[in-house]
């Protein structure tokens, strides 16, 4: 058995897309490969069953006859957190239910793709997070990461300290704008210190994020403004909760951004509309800005959206909303397996035991 474990530094670096577009591509290439996601951490409510989507769209793109259940054998939810710090959840038990399901999967299997969790923290309070879960399997390990700026070596650099060590590092979403440093800055300087580089994938706006429009179908937005565009792209949000002026430091420092913050704040929304990379204000607490405001995002080309939910409900939804995009969806995994065959050492991959 041959498995390998995808994992990442961050949420929202494409992971799922990648697993599942490599497992096609091996799939293709006469690999007899399977899926497994040990720990559900995207959670969804489901005919009464709170379940990661994930192993669904697993199942769908690959053709496995295995249960959910199998596919993702621990729901990460927090109810099994608060059990655990009630010592109510045994760890040696998850691990066996685990090391069982994977064993029945890797049945007659040349390769599993194994998808890590969202952070590679979770499942510490269970001794499972993906270190552990690699160490469990003998799984390689696939680190996915980003480059948005010099400091993001830093989080890869403890990333992979904090696992140990990895079998290859992949980035994914490079800009045009970050591509050559990413290729003769950061891959040298990272080789000369032994971390294999296995490719750089560049962004793709298909594969990144979802449109205003569909944020404000998904929160059930009301929209404010009549001139300003929908089809803007939306990769991450922002919050403002701080003032103006740091506020403006932050929101220039971002892109393609859902700037999130109560309706009662004019002051955040104005700095917003100076950063060229907010796409979209989305105010909460039922509260409509001062026409002054709706104006200047008319102006800028800037829409808003109103919901009369608190800031942190709307963040987590925004979240889910932006994380369950077309990353997740059987067309962009197709565009993402043509990605990966021109940008990723697929053959060193696949053919190392």
């Amino acid at each position: 058995m041959n498995p390998i474990l995808f994992t990442s530094t961050d949420e929202s670096t494409g992971k799922t897309a990648i697993a599942l577009a490599l497992a096609r591509i091996a799939n293709e290439r006469g690999v007899k490969t399977g899926y497994m996601k040990p720990k559900g951490t995207r959670l969804q409510s489901n005919v009464g069953k709170t379940l990661d989507e994930d192993p669904l769209l697993a199942r769908e793109l690959l053709d496995l006859n295995a249960e959910v259940h199998e596919l993702e054998p621990v729901v990460y939810s927090q109810t099994l957190i608060e059990s655990a710090l009630r010592g109510q959840a045994d760890p040696e038990e998850l691990r066996e239910r685990v090391t069982e399901s994977y064993r029945g999967l890797a049945d007659n299997r040349d390769l599993i793709v194994v998808e890590g969790g969202n952070r590679l923290s979770t499942g510490e309070i269970i001794d499972l997070t993906d270190r552990a879960v690699a160490e469990l399997f003998d799984a390689r390990v696939v680190l996915i990461t980003h480059f948005d700026e010099p400091g993001d070596v830093d989080d890869l650099l403890a990333a992979i300290q904090q696992l140990g060590e990895v079998d290859g590092v992949l980035f994914n979403g490079v800009s045009d704008d970050n591509y050559d440093d990413v290729m003769t800055d950061v891959i040298p300087f990272l080789e000369d210190r032994g971390i294999p580089i296995l490719g750089v994938v560049p962004h793709q706006r298909a594969l990144a994020g979802i449109t205003v429009a569909d944020l404000a179908d998904e929160l059930g937005a009301r929209i404010l403004t009549n001139e300003a565009p929908l089809d803007g792209l939306l990769e991450r949000i922002t919050v403002g909760a701080m003032g103006p002026e740091a506020a403006l430091g932050q929101f220039r420092r971002t892109r393609s951004s859902a700037m999130i913050t109560g309706g009662d704040r004019p002051e955040i929304q104005t700095a917003a509309l100076q950063a060229s990379g907010v796409t979209c204000l989305l105010l909460t607490g039922g509260h409509s800005p001062p026409q002054a405001v709706l104006g200047r995002a008319e102006e800028a080309g800037v829409p808003v959206l109103l919901v009369p939910s608190d800031t942190i409900t709307a963040v987590d939804r925004a979240e889910d909303a932006i994380d369950s995009g077309p990353a997740r969806s059987a067309d962009t995994v197709e565009r993402m397996q043509s990605l990966l065959t021109e940008h990723l050492d697929v053959d060193a991959l696949l053919d190392s035991k």
